[in-house]
């Protein structure tokens, strides 16, 4: 059976906001979904193009007053995310997870599934 074909089983919740100024995802509702309230301290890492969130009472990064995730002015640089880039947000709430895709991990993961589609470069 095709892998697109298959049921889905994973509680993941998917959404696309976007980046302000500051640095906060404008998508509050995956926050919620992850039971964060404002306040909640947050483990916020950078790997691979993308950036892993989790919930840390250890960490210093904390949800917004608002509720909002603040991603880190050097995160931002690292990933190449500016205000008004949108991104992909991947909650897996079971696994204390979200996951942001800016878009040239998007890019990158497209041109990917394209070539294993096509079989070659998609250009």
């Amino acid at each position: 059976m095709p892998a697109f074909a298959r049921q889905r089983t994973e509680a993941r919740m998917y959404r696309l906001a976007s980046v302000d100024s500051s640095g906060r995802l404008r998508d509050r509702s995956i926050i919620g979904a992850m039971g964060w309230e404002p306040g909640a301290s947050l483990d916020i890492r950078q790997g691979g193009g993308v950036i892993a969130v989790r919930r840390d009472p250890q960490r210093v990064f904390t949800v917004t007053g608002q509720g909002h995730l603040l991603l880190p002015s050097a995160v931002r640089h690292w990933c190449g995310l500016s205000a008004g880039d949108r991104v992909l947000l991947t909650a897996d709430p079971a696994a204390n997870l979200l996951v942001v895709y800016p878009p040239m991990a998007l890019d990158e993961m497209i041109a990917q599934a394209e070539r294993a589609v096509l079989g070659g470069d998609p250009t």
